[in-house]
């Protein structure tokens, strides 16, 4: 063997654990080209110092949202306004259970987190235990809180909606001055109905204003006997311009009005807190229009068709009664009646003939069972008996004289026969017997 290479190969092999074994400098300042700190130096040393930094307060707008409720950590990307800088931010469950409003991209918050360096990756990040809205979402959390107190308040169960009128006598109308929402109702409700009548109330819908002059114009024509239905109207915009209709004081006046209301703010995709509270929430107010007055020339037309059916139906009732009757006087009892009576007067002639012959059969055999029991008591009567040489003996009293001692010599007695009654003496001695009486055997 050639011992020069392993020789070397030792030797390098000495040389590199060397080098690892060096030691490493203690801060960054003491590095050099010779003496590097290796990546995962540099990852504690980062680690260490973030792990020394406070929890702070940062603002930023969401980019991204991944909810994950099962796993009890959810993830969003919190990026700078001003500039293309973004960190990730892991947000325990229980954090997103505290917020009004779950967090949605694009939405501006302030987070308080602690920053922490994730060594193996290299990256930087916030780990959040509180999340606030600010500006347009800290407004959609009160609004949001409102929200849930008057549910739970029950001012939006449906139990409470009235029904709208089917022709309101006056339609009451709340909205901005010279609107086009006043012309889209006003417009769209005479083209329906062109004798509807209108009580106009414009007022302020927007601004510092809106909801004392919405909320006198509510009282005024909620107080007119003749108003029917009261709309409240307004075209659409942002959401800080149509917080006035989600005031609570507006909303609670909405509730307890007697009129039916009708709520037609903004858009369809704009839900202030009076659309919940109204007895009926019209996407526009050209839908107002349309809900709160019948379009006449449908009501003509159903009119029209109803009429049409209801002679149809008449029409078709008859022939068919009177086919029925046609039917009915066809039949032969309806031409000849007294073939129904022959029918019924033989029918009543044959019961009768057997209720004789029945009657006659139970009387004979009731009689013959009569003559059979006159046999039988004729036969079983003393009388009978007597008939036959028997006699009955009786005392004075009227006691039977059933043996010789019951009649002492000397004793009158009553003797009794088939052709009558005579009376006697006990003898001392029976003439016509001996003294002794022979032995008869017993009856059996």
């Amino acid at each position: 063997m050639d011992p020069g290479p392993q020789s070397a190969g030792e030797g390098g092999s000495d040389a590199g654990t060397a080098a690892e074994r060096r030691p490493l400098a203690p801060t960054a300042a003491q590095t050099t080209a010779e003496n590097p700190w290796p990546v995962r130096q540099l990852s504690v040393k980062v680690n260490e110092y973030i792990g020394r930094m406070s929890p702070l307060w940062v603002e930023g707008q969401i980019v991204q949202f991944n909810r994950r409720p099962g796993a009890g950590m959810s993830f969003m990307t919190l990026r700078d306004v001003d500039v293309d800088m973004s960190f990730s931010v892991p947000v325990r469950e229980y954090v997103l259970r505290g917020m009004a409003v779950e967090p949605t991209p694009g939405a501006r918050v302030v987070v308080h987190a602690k920053p922490t360096f994730w060594s193996k990756r290299g990256s930087l990040q916030l780990e959040a235990d509180d999340i606030r809205p600010v500006g347009l979402g800290e407004l959609l959390a009160q609004l949001e809180q409102l929200k849930r107190v008057l549910t739970a308040e029950g001012l939006f169960d449906a139990s409470r909606k009235q029904p709208l009128p089917f022709l309101p006598r006056t339609v009451g109308l709340i909205c901005g001055r010279e609107s086009a929402a006043e012309r889209d109702v006003v417009v769209n409700a005479q083209r329906r109905w062109p004798a509807v009548r209108f009580e106009i109330r414009e007022v302020a819908v927007q601004g510092a204003k809106a909801v004392r002059e919405v909320s006198a114009a509510l009282r005024e024509l909620d107080g007119l006997e003749e108003v029917d239905v009261i709309i409240i109207s307004r075209g659409g915009g942002s959401i800080e311009d149509l917080l006035p209709f989600s005031d609570e004081q507006l909303v609670r006046l909405v509730t307890g009005a007697r009129t039916p209301i009708v709520s037609a703010i903004g858009h369809e995709v704009d839900t202030p807190l009076i659309d919940l509270a109204a007895d009926v929430r019209a996407s526009t107010p050209t839908d107002a229009a349309k809900r709160v007055v019948p379009d006449i020339q449908a009501e003509l037309d159903q009119l029209t068709l109803g009429r049409t059916r209801l002679r149809a139906a008449i029409r078709a009732r008859l022939e068919r009664e009177q086919s029925a009757l046609d039917a009915l006087r066809s039949r032969p009892v309806l031409e000849s009646p007294g073939t129904i009576l022959s029918g019924r007067a033989d029918e009543i002639r044959s019961h009768l003939s057997l209720a004789r012959t029945l009657v006659g059969s139970r009387l004979d055999r009731a009689r013959d069972q009569v003559d059979h029991l006159g046999r039988q008591v004729r036969a079983l009567s003393p009388l009978a008996t007597l008939e036959r040489g028997y006699a009955v003996v009786q005392t004075p009293d009227g006691a039977l004289v059933r043996s010789p001692e019951q009649a002492p010599p000397g004793q009158p007695l009553s003797v009794r026969v088939a052709g009558g009654r005579f009376g006697a003496e006990r003898a001392e001695h029976d003439p016509y017997l001996p003294l002794t009486a022979p032995d008869y055997p017993e009856e059996s």
